[in-house]
């Protein structure tokens, strides 16, 4: 005992260190460990798709610290499937089993996920869930299968790395419910974008469509994070965060899809906007599930996975680029099986599932930030800003520094990574919108609201980032 005793002295400075560093690691954001699951968020929204198919059961998990998270699709028994990847980078796992060809239903669950790589232990997660619920186990023919795939929602889109894990995968596993899927940015599409290829940069989500032809039903899913554009039938682009100095055909209220594709060539050039994409800005991934009740053969359902796929180029402009990491899995419930005189063919099914997946493409842009409107006389005294004067803290690399002088507002990003357009290095006035709100004018929407007791919220709503001052 005595040989581990500390000195009084020694003590009395652990003392002290401990005190000294305590309230700065109380500002910290939580570790993974200690995040809370969201479960089924969206699900209560007008836009939310609503549809009557025992069959499939969906559950998603969010971790709003992020945000980022995580979307099952559960079968309510084995089933059927194939997969089509294409694009420079996809992210699955066991994707070749699928590629086999086996006639006897073996799939268990789709899993989409956010977190880039890190989230496939989503995938695996929810697969060990149903051998701890008693649904699959050990039996050669008995083991279960799920598949699944990522998207990338990490990088400059956020100020931390959380990742969906185990926990909340499971967590959205035994939330599942039948008959309803969040559109917009939830579940796995809590946090992804489009048109990184012209600098669009707009924020986008998951979506659904379903439609039933006298007894054949079609469901699409999909997690929209494309590197090309979102086009719809009549050639317009949805939405699209223009630069200030494009020309004048593209800043007409009306954008359409062709006028910036036949731009292409120019607009990729160095030093016409929109500029080449950063780095972190060309991991994208549009990953899709199409599932029909009528039985399929092996081959017929590829072929329907094939041609779904590649339908979707209509949508998403360009599509399957090198910076994608498109997959669509396609599934069949075998719960129809006509006569063949009465099956709907192939083609014909290939053509009705595509048209439902364009709907879902489309239906997954929510509404879009507004761009904050500066004031032009200060809306605030010395003594409110100055409460807003510190260090706040998102992560180990993110830490946005706030300065007061002169009846204004600095910002300076003082980790190793820019706070959007916030960059590390120089400090940037903090533009006032109201007394509590700032904004650094530019392309993109970026606003910072301050409550005057040391939090700070990073672009309110659903994508924010939310941390507390650091006290000293």
């Amino acid at each position: 005992m005595h040989g581990h005793a500390l000195k009084l002295s020694q003590l009395c400075c652990v003392l002290v260190t401990l005190a000294a560093v305590a309230p700065v690691l109380a500002a910290a954001p939580p570790s993974q460990a200690h995040l809370e699951p969201v479960l089924n968020a969206g699900i209560n929204e007008p836009s939310a798709l609503r549809f009557d198919w025992p069959m499939l059961r969906i559950g998603t998990g969010e971790y709003a610290e992020g945000p980022t998270g995580v979307t099952v699709i559960r079968f309510a028994r084995p089933v059927s499937g194939a997969i089509d990847a294409r694009g420079g980078g996809p992210g699955t796992v066991n994707p070749e089993f699928l590629q086999l060809g086996y006639d006897r239903p073996a799939l268990d669950a789709i899993v989409f996920s956010g977190g880039s790589w890190y989230g496939l232990e989503t995938v695996t997660a929810v697969n060990t869930a149903f051998v701890d619920e008693g649904y699959r186990g050990g039996r050669w023919d008995n083991v279960g299968l799920v598949e699944g795939s990522i998207v990338y929602d990490l990088g400059s889109r956020r100020l931390n790395e959380i990742y969906p894990d185990k926990k909340l995968a499971q967590a959205a596993l035994r939330a599942v419910q039948p008959g309803v899927y969040p559109v917009g940015p939830y579940g796995a599409g809590r946090l992804v974008m489009t048109g990184a290829v012209f600098g669009c940069n707009t924020h986008s989500g998951q979506g659904g469509a379903f439609r039933q032809v006298g007894d054949l039903k079609i469901a699409a899913f999909t997690v929209v994070n494309a590197f090309g554009i979102v086009t719809d039938r009549d050639g317009r682009v949805p939405a699209c965060n223009r630069a200030p100095d494009w020309p004048a055909h593209l800043q007409a209220p009306e954008l359409k899809a062709k006028d910036l594709m036949a731009e292409a060539l120019t607009t990729r050039k160095e030093g016409w906007p929109p500029p080449p994409a950063p780095n972190d800005a060309r991991r994208n991934t549009t990953i899709s599930l199409v599932v029909v009740n009528q039985a399929l053969a092996p081959w017929e359902l590829q072929r329907l996975a094939v041609q779904v796929h590649t339908s979707m180029g209509r949508a998403i402009q360009p599509f399957a680029t090198e910076y994608d990491g498109d997959v669509l899995y396609a599934v069949s419930t075998a719960e129809l099986t006509p006569p063949e005189d009465q099956r709907i063919s192939l083609v014909n099914l290939g053509l009705l599932a595509g048209e439902v997946m364009w709907d879902a493409v489309l239906s997954a842009a929510p509404q879009q930030p507004a761009m904050p409107v500066p004031v032009a006389t200060a809306v605030a005294d010395a003594k409110t800003l100055n409460k807003y004067v510190g260090d706040y803290t998102f992560s180990q690399f993110a830490t946005l520094t706030v300065t007061a002088a002169d009846g204004k507002l600095f910002g300076r990003a003082t980790g190793e990574r820019d706070i959007y357009a916030i960059k590390t290095g120089a400090a940037v006035e903090l533009v006032p919108v109201n007394a509590t709100d700032f904004t650094v004018p530019g392309r993109y929407p970026l606003l910072l609201r301050f409550d005057g007791k040391g939090v700070l919220t990073v672009n309110p709503g659903r994508w924010q980032q939310v941390t507390n001052k650091s006290r000293r």
